[in-house]
């Protein structure tokens, strides 16, 4: 009974266990290692001296996610072109009632805020996530970090200027989002040059994630026009059998390429008033695993 019981706190915590070790890491196979590490932790803790299970099991698995991401940036060191975090399948409807508390919340699973909170230090990142996305006041961070409040303090203003100076701005309605990915889709689908163009911001970027493994730019294309012919020349040479659906990852509207019932692609657009801002391709195969049943 007591490790059923164990077991049924556990799962109780697991959404936002893992959902913390994935804003920390920026993958889902990181971020799955490192809740069942946390669970391996947890089944072997003497449980009797617990008084909060969500706040014990959110400290080991920050911790631990601090030791991963340290280990990943190194190899990321060697990641063969641009690297990109690894796709989610997100719910964000069903997060929080309140709008203006969803909004920062899915704010911070974005791709582009994933990619800038790639500049930050473990413990800065660990700070970021525990204070933006879960609202934790800066006592219990301390607790979780095992630092005094004062020096939380400086590391959560220390990384919350990295991530002003490259805080990306994206349409944050899901409607007008979708609805543009829609005529973006149709317009690439359709080698539409102009309305393509028409859909772009004037400086957009094509930011290619392949890790070697798949083709897929090796260096950020920059420019309306630019993205636009790259994307006109790729549907010029359109793959028999692809099929494409749009759901919901990282809190916003996305393409998913199917081929053969495998997962191929993930496109995903940054809105900023109505244009195309970036444009994120994601082909490492890797990345696109946990997505095989979307």
């Amino acid at each position: 009974m007591l490790t059923d019981l164990a077991t049924e706190v556990f799962e109780e915590h697991r959404p936002v266990l893992h959902a913390v070790a994935y804003r920390m890491l920026g993958r889902v196979a990181d971020a799955e290692d490192v809740v069942q590490e946390a669970w391996v932790r947890w089944s072997a803790a003497d449980r009797s001296e617990v008084r909060e299970p969500r706040a014990y099991l959110v400290r080991v698995t920050t911790r631990l996610a601090i030791d991963r991401l340290r280990q990943v940036q190194a190899r990321r060191e060697s990641y063969v072109g641009p690297w990109l975090p690894e796709p989610l399948a997100t719910d964000t409807a069903g997060v929080a009632p309140d709008t203006a508390e969803r909004a920062v919340f899915t704010e911070t699973v974005t791709m582009a805020m994933l990619v800038v909170m790639e500049a930050l230090s473990p413990l800065e990142r660990a700070v970021f996530v525990l204070r933006e996305a879960f609202g934790y006041p800066y006592g219990e961070i301390a607790t979780v970090l095992d630092r005094g409040e004062a020096a939380v303090r400086q590391l959560a203003a220390r990384a919350r200027r990295h991530v002003e100076e490259g805080r990306p701005r994206f349409e944050v309605n899901p409607e007008r989002q979708r609805e543009l990915t829609e005529r973006f889709l149709a317009a690439a689908a359709g080698e539409d040059l102009k309305g393509l163009l028409r859909l772009l911001a004037t400086d957009a970027r094509l930011v290619g994630d392949s890790g070697g493994k798949a083709k897929a730019p090796l260096r950020i294309i920059r420019s309306a026009d630019k993205v636009a012919r790259f994307l006109v020349g790729v549907a010029g040479r359109p793959t028999p059998g692809m099929e494409f659906s749009i759901l919901e990852l990282n809190g916003g509207a996305a393409l998913l390429a199917h081929y053969g019932g495998v997962p191929d692609t993930v496109i995903q657009l940054d809105v900023v008033d109505g244009r195309v801002t970036t444009v994120y391709i994601v082909r490492n195969p890797d990345k696109l695993a946990s997505l095989a049943k979307s």
